[in-house]
């Protein structure tokens, strides 16, 4: 029996993807866990294994390939017994021989709205006459899966994966994909998790006569200026036509999402950091050595952006209220603190976490930071590395800047911009000083985190970074 090997959904908001790489070829055996393909995703390259045993038959789409729609079809596998020629040209013909998908969806038997239009209706007489049911199966071949299945359920805002099947049988069952959690690949619903909820009449189900509240007419928005308008304003030849990459865009898509649907209000504080870059050296000298293909190196080397993390992550434990994220029906508060940080890579930026930061010791954070951003910087990094949260920590005060206002990574309630340390005239004690002044500004998300509340996250990150012992206890 044919399998259908589908672009998968690396991560909960993949759309799409490059085919980067095949590392088989047609005629190949594969078997359950075979590297099979390279995918690059807007942030990382992930490899893709096979999930069945048989050959590769056909591969439909060729590496180099950009934009792949999730779950289109990349390649056909001729399974046990069969014909690897018979399988490409069921492949080739738009069909799959009743095959099954190994994303482990169910199998698709119509073939696309697109392909359905275009075929000519042939006369009764040539055919030899339809019976109704054929028709009927043509009739519905012609709708879209997307159409039939009615529009993509989300989560929290965040598209929820379904198999067309599972979305019809939920929309005739009147169940809610919004609350299941799916057992198929990367957590996709299927047509059994569907069954399960309906069969249970679970939590998940919506009451028939439930009456969603009018939504309000939503205010024309504000268009962004056509490409041919923005050219018009340059003089022709004078400039060079970039195309945007997977990463550009979807940092696009964010920053946009982020500015339009989070009310920012912004918090600084200036910090003295002479004791903590006096702790950091103290520490950083009695690192112990250890062995290495480069000689003897010390275990970690600690740096202020290393203690920041600490120091954010122990403010979010004291504060556990702005350890938070919003969603329209509940706040949704964290028991650990997740830090992400923003690091630069060619093209784009990323936010590797350090997950439970606050139960970490500074050398532990050190070295998981060194590892993330060698891998971020390569695009090796995991979807589980640098999705999700609860903040996040960005630092320019290595070029020099003073203080900036960061723009906060959903689901994150805050995000804490952190700028350089400079020695500044202080008064302490009723006289003129000089001291290491870094400023820190916290982004944040209203909805979540008020004012005063955000002003004690502060306060106590200023407490920890000002008194840095407190972070080795």
């Amino acid at each position: 029996m044919p399998i259908n090997i589908t672009m998968p959904a690396l991560s909960p908001t993949m759309e799409e993807g490059n085919l980067a790489k095949w590392l088989v070829k047609e005629g190949d055996q594969v078997a359950p866990g075979d590297v099979i393909a390279e995918i690059e995703t807007d942030k990382a390259t992930m490899e893709v294994e096979a999930v069945d045993e048989g050959t590769v038959a056909k591969i439909v789409v060729p590496e180099g390939s950009e934009g792949v729609k999730v779950n289109a079809l990349i390649a056909v596998l001729a399974g046990e017994g069969e014909d690897a020629a018979d399988a490409a040209k069921a492949a080739a013909s738009g069909g799959n021989g009743g095959g099954k998908d190994e994303t482990k969806s169910e199998p698709k038997s119509e073939p696309s709205a697109k392909k359905s239009a275009e075929a000519p209706a042939k006369p009764a007489a040539e055919t030899g006459g339809a019976d109704k049911a054929d028709k009927e199966a043509a009739a519905k071949a012609a709708i879209p899966d997307d159409v039939k299945a009615g529009p993509a359920p989300s989560r929290n805002g965040e598209r929820v994966f379904a198999s067309p099947l599972a979305r019809r049988i939920a929309q005739s069952e009147g169940v809610d994909l919004g609350a299941i959690k799916g057992s198929g690949p990367h957590g996709r619903i299927v047509k059994a998790d569907v069954e399960a909820v309906a069969a249970s009449d679970g939590g998940a189900k919506k009451t028939s006569d439930a009456k969603a509240a009018p939504t309000p007419p939503a205010a024309p928005a504000a268009k962004p200026m056509s490409d041919d308008a923005v050219l018009k304003l340059f003089e022709e030849g004078s400039y060079e036509l970039v195309p945007h990459d997977n990463m550009r865009k979807t940092i696009a898509r964010r920053l946009v999402e982020a500015k339009s649907t989070i009310p920012h209000f912004y918090l600084t504080i200036d910090c003295d950091i002479d004791a903590l870059l006096a702790l950091r050296k103290q520490l950083n000298d009695a690192a112990p050595k250890v062995k290495t293909d480069k000689g003897e190196e010390p275990a970690y080397k600690l740096s202020v952006n290393d203690m920041v993390i600490k120091a954010m992550a122990l403010a979010l434990k004291a504060v556990p209220e702005a350890n938070v994220s919003w969603t329209d029906a509940n706040m949704v508060k964290h028991s650990h603190a997740d830090v992400g940080v923003a690091v630069s890579i060619p093209g784009g930026l990323i936010t590797p976490i350090v997950r439970q930061a606050e139960q970490k010791t500074l050398s532990t954070i050190s070295n998981e930071m060194k590892d993330m951003a060698t891998r971020a910087r390569n695009r090796k990094l995991k979807p589980e590395e640098y999705q999700g949260g609860t903040t996040a920590v960005s630092n320019l005060g290595m070029f020099g800047i003073k203080d900036f206002s960061a723009v906060i990574n959903p689901p994150h309630a805050t995000i804490l911009a952190v700028g350089a340390g400079e020695q500044r005239a202080v008064v302490k004690d009723g006289a003129v000083a000089v001291a290491t002044i870094m400023s820190a500004t916290l982004s944040t998300d209203h909805r979540a985190v008020d004012g005063a509340l955000g002003a004690e996250l502060l306060a106590a990150f200023k407490g920890f970074v000002e008194n840095p012992m407190s972070m080795l206890v």
